[in-house]
């Protein structure tokens, strides 16, 4: 009897429950599209009371609405983590759930679920690709879902607008914009709560088709 006959099969690579994941991901980004219009909520409010004659915010104490919208600016910044955290633990578990599906490596390796979005022109297409490569590596005769694409269309066009889910302006500087032009931060609100939304489809969909591939005895 030969070496192969003798040698057990290796066993099958596990499967990660994604159900759970998904659905905090999901809830993740509900609340941050929640916490954004609130967000924007505020900045019309800001715009409506106009600047106080006493000048900038940093040159004065704060007012009663600046008080409070740098509440608003600090949930919205937890949220915004809490859901980051969310997405990537979804992202995580498809990814290795695509590995063991499909029996080939993901093309990112696995530092970059976390560099690549932070990686300078690389941040560009890294995260898109690796939630591609989750639906491509186990459906590669399938068209890629529109809403990937609408989802990451809409997220970089809130980053060219300076802002995603956490300004890079400090929030006094943010208010005094609210004060002299509030139409480009609403605007850029509005992209990134539909990119929450979009988002929170992807998360939906390549859930649901990895798991039709699981029942359909894919494994």
């Amino acid at each position: 009897m030969t070496d192969q006959e003798t040698r057990p099969a290796a066993p099958a690579p596990a499967l990660r429950p994604i159900r759970g994941a998904a659905h905090c991901a999901v809830v993740g980004l509900g609340l941050v599209a929640v916490v954004l219009a609130a967000r924007a909520v505020w900045h019309v409010r800001l715009a409506l009371a106009g600047k106080p004659a006493s000048g900038p915010p940093e040159h004065r104490l704060p007012t009663a609405l600046e008080d409070s919208y740098h509440v608003v600016a600090s949930l919205s910044a937890a949220v915004a983590l809490v859901c980051a955290v969310a997405f990537l633990l979804w992202l995580d578990r498809v990814r290795d759930n695509a590995r063991a599906l499909s029996g080939t490596e993901p093309r990112y390796a696995y530092g970059w679920l976390f560099l690549g979005w932070v990686v300078p022109v690389g941040n560009l297409w890294i995260p898109r690709g690796m939630v591609a490569d989750v639906h491509r590596s186990v459906f590669p005769d399938r068209r890629l879902p529109s809403v990937v694409n609408w989802w990451w269309g809409l997220w970089l066009a809130g980053m060219a607008g300076g802002v995603g889910l956490v300004y890079s302006d400090s929030t006094d500087e943010v208010i005094a914009r609210a004060y002299t032009g509030v139409v480009p931060l609403l605007v850029a609100d509005l992209v990134i709560i539909a990119a929450a939304a979009a988002a929170a489809l992807v998360v939906r969909t390549l859930t649901a088709a990895q798991q039709e591939h699981i029942a359909r005895g894919g494994y």
